[in-house]
């Protein structure tokens, strides 16, 4: 019989593969610079039987908002600014 491998996949931002799963009333994305973030992802996937989750990282920022990083940077959101107050 073959086996399969479970392996997640996150990334240190909020919904980067997953637009608009952050008006889910169960998303806790927005939560990915808390260590309880991490950890229960963690305890969530090791109940689920996965083999792993890889962590992507990023160098910079994706883009720039109104011209400027600036305005993302202060407000630390990604594509929420422009969907509702952060």
């Amino acid at each position: 019989m073959k086996e399969i491998r479970l392996n997640a996949f996150e990334m240190n931002c909020v919904g980067h593969q997953s637009p608009g799963l952050w008006a889910h009333p169960r998303d806790r994305s927005a939560n990915y610079t808390d260590l309880e973030y991490w950890t229960g992802l963690a305890k969530t996937l090791e109940r689920g039987k996965f083999d792993g989750i890889f962590l992507a990282d990023v160098l910079g920022i994706y883009d720039v908002y109104g011209g400027s990083p600036t305005p993302r940077c202060a407000t630390r959101c990604r594509c929420r600014s422009t969907i509702r107050s952060c």
